[in-house]
């Protein structure tokens, strides 16, 4: 056989160079293994796909996928838009988005509103969660039946603080006042019912959910109202315990832990934070400022004084937005209820794996480890927030280096609602979108030949 193999014959040559071949291939596919785990580094595991980032197991329920969330002003409801939006749009599900960025508001909504409606239940929606004020009849032409209904409140005299800063450059009635402890001492000196944009000044919470702000107050009306809501709303989340509202949250909707993780969005510049930053047990703290008793009956106090308000202002404010401070004792009971039941321990356990989660993503997202800045510093001109009137409304910078998919799951999580909406209106309506772009196109042309 060894003869053979050196023997001059044809066949045995053209077998030593197959075998030569084949052996040439083995070593450089060996030595370009070696180089290429060298220079390329496999890529770190991904933040957004960790086990832990789906937080304690929640059973064998489903998700929930049809969801309307009234979005309330200025109660951290932008990130829970942001939520809404990123669960949304991982998931390929549709959105009932209004043709321009908000449903009708401050009309009464109506189902014509939303973008491709085409007559009662005809066109599955999945998520409905721009600002509107509150039709549940109209909202139900849109969304399935099983939808679950959900929003958040916040106290009114902080309410009341931010609505000044953000809505006094288009609310006549603040406008007038040079500051809202002027507005509060006299309400009615600047507040005229008929004038445009004045609802913004007065039981907003109230207004949003579509009842008649400007009623004569009784308990009994009141009672009426609230009772309405309980029925169509299964949860009411409160903005300064966002954390825990967050942990509720998931558990009615069935969702994983990193689908209700968050950055604030949509704040304005030295605006104190709802988002986690207390030492100690927040149950106490939260009990405290709340006038909630942890062990026993619920009541209710006033929060922190501010530094703006006199006490006697806070309570002028207090009576100028009844309704919505009878509405806000309501669910903030309802919300302790909620809390008690799901158990101290529980909460507490589960709100420090978000709030870790969170500081993960910030460290991993953001530049300079997540500390929100001005519009105008921000690099991306794409991603700047809004600005309002003198308020500052903060947003974040993108840390550089990040790979694509790292990039595009921290983008969105700090993208303005305007941008997302956009965003995700393209995507549902691409045609609508070629189209619009083709008019752009022909007007630019015809402008041009001018």
């Amino acid at each position: 056989m060894v003869k053979c193999l050196t023997c001059g014959h044809v066949g045995p040559v053209w077998m030593w160079k197959a075998l030569l071949f084949f052996a040439a291939i083995a070593i450089a596919d060996q030595l370009l293994d070696v180089i290429f785990k060298k220079s390329v580094q496999p890529a770190a595991h991904s933040i957004f796909s960790s086990p832990d980032a789906q937080g304690p197991s929640l059973g064998s329920c489903q998700p929930h996928t049809h969801i309307m969330f009234l979005k309330t002003h200025k109660t951290a409801s932008s990130t829970v838009l942001n939520m809404l939006y990123r669960f949304g749009e991982e998931r390929n599900l549709s959105f009932a988005l209004p043709v321009r960025y908000q449903l009708g508001y401050p009309l009464p909504f109506k189902a014509t509103m939303v973008k491709g409606y085409r007559g009662p239940r005809a066109v599955e929606f999945h998520i409905m969660a721009h600002h509107m004020r509150f039709n549940k009849p109209e909202v139900e032409k849109v969304m399935p039946a099983d939808t679950f209904y959900f929003s958040i409140v916040r106290n009114p005299i902080s309410l009341a603080e931010s609505a000044f800063a953000y809505f006094k450059s288009v609310a006549p009635a603040f406008h007038k006042a040079k500051t809202l402890g002027e507005f509060a001492d006299n309400p009615m000196k600047f507040y005229d019912p008929n004038i445009t944009y004045n609802f913004l000044t007065r039981n907003l919470l109230w207004f949003d959910f579509g009842m008649d702000h400007n009623a004569k107050f009784s308990v009994e009306e009141a009672q009426r109202a609230v009772a309405t809501i309980r029925q169509t709303f299964k949860l009411v989340l409160l903005s300064e315990y966002f954390d825990q509202s967050m942990i509720l949250l998931r558990h009615a909707l069935c969702w994983p832990l990193d689908a209700v993780v968050s950055f604030s969005l949509n704040a304005r510049q030295q605006k104190p934070s709802g988002f986690g930053g207390m030492s100690g047990s927040w149950v106490s703290k939260a009990a405290a400022v709340a006038g909630v008793k942890v062990t026993g009956g619920h009541s209710l106090t006033k929060t922190p004084e501010s530094q703006s308000l006199t006490e006697e202002q806070r309570d002028k404010l207090q009576q100028w937005n009844t309704f919505d401070w009878y509405l806000y004792q309501a669910f903030n009971q309802t919300f302790w209820d909620e809390i008690h039941k799901f158990g101290l321990a529980e909460m507490e356990q589960e709100v420090a794996l978000l709030r870790i989660l969170r500081e993960d993503l910030a460290r991993v997202c953001l530049r300079d480890g997540g500390k929100p800045v001005e519009a105008q510093q921000i690099r991306d001109k794409s991603i700047r927030p809004f600005q309002s009137g003198p308020v500052k409304i903060l947003g974040y910078e993108l840390q550089p280096g990040l790979d694509n998919r790292t990039r595009t799951s921290c983008l969105r999580m700090i993208m303005p609602e305007l941008q997302y909406k956009d965003l995700l209106d393209a995507k549902q309506f691409p045609r609508a979108q070629t189209v619009q772009q083709g008019k752009q196109t022909s007007t630019r042309m015809r402008k041009d030949s001018h």
